[in-house]
């Protein structure tokens, strides 16, 4: 049996639309916070909440995944507050941003871990276009204060990489990693 190991919607969505068959069991931990490279950290997120879960599913295959957004080398989380969301986006406006999802798929001992990386780049933003953009309520469950699927496509000017790891879930690689644990979309 494949475990999700998230409560996200935008992961349950994106491993549902792929054909796979799945129960969802979501990690308690919290986000680490230690100052390590972004990549290790959203690596090492996903370990802990792949380890949580399967130390209570040690035969099945566990998949957790943790979604960062890096800019000038500082992870930004999910706000706290709407002040936070708004510094966050005022930040991120204009400029280009890295967005790095860590993924661990687990089976007792066996793992398998990687991240994925897009380089994402949001318009000028006004204060206005910010605040109309909080008040929608859909910064506040996403790193970095927005979602690339919903009305926060409306800031993105664009980018490079993998559209689904912004979302939270680098599909097409995981696919391959699947399979080296015989679990196939059906």
């Amino acid at each position: 049996m494949l475990i999700l190991a998230s409560n996200s919607p935008r992961r349950r969505e994106l491993l549902q639309n792929a054909g796979y068959n799945f129960k969802v069991v979501p990690a308690e931990n919290e986000e680490l916070t230690s100052p390590i490279k972004p990549e290790h950290a959203a690596v090492e997120t996903a370990r802990a909440k792949a380890l949580e879960v399967s130390g209570k599913y040690p035969h099945d295959i566990v998949l957790a995944a943790d979604t960062i957004v890096v800019l000038n080398n500082k992870i930004m989380g999910k706000p706290k507050d709407e002040a936070d969301a708004f510094n966050m986006l005022k930040a991120l406006s204009g400029v280009r941003h890295t967005v790095i999802t860590g993924v661990v798929i687990m089976k007792g001992t066996d793992s398998r871990s990687f991240y994925g990386r897009t380089c994402v780049e949001f318009y000028p933003l006004s204060d206005g276009e910010i605040e109309a953009y909080i008040k929608t309520g859909e910064p506040f469950d996403k790193a970095g204060a927005y979602g690339i699927q919903e009305k926060g496509a409306l800031l993105v000017k664009g980018i490079r990489g993998d559209y689904f790891n912004v979302m939270g879930l680098p599909i097409a690689k995981i696919a391959k990693y699947l399979k080296t644990f015989g679990v196939e979309p059906v």
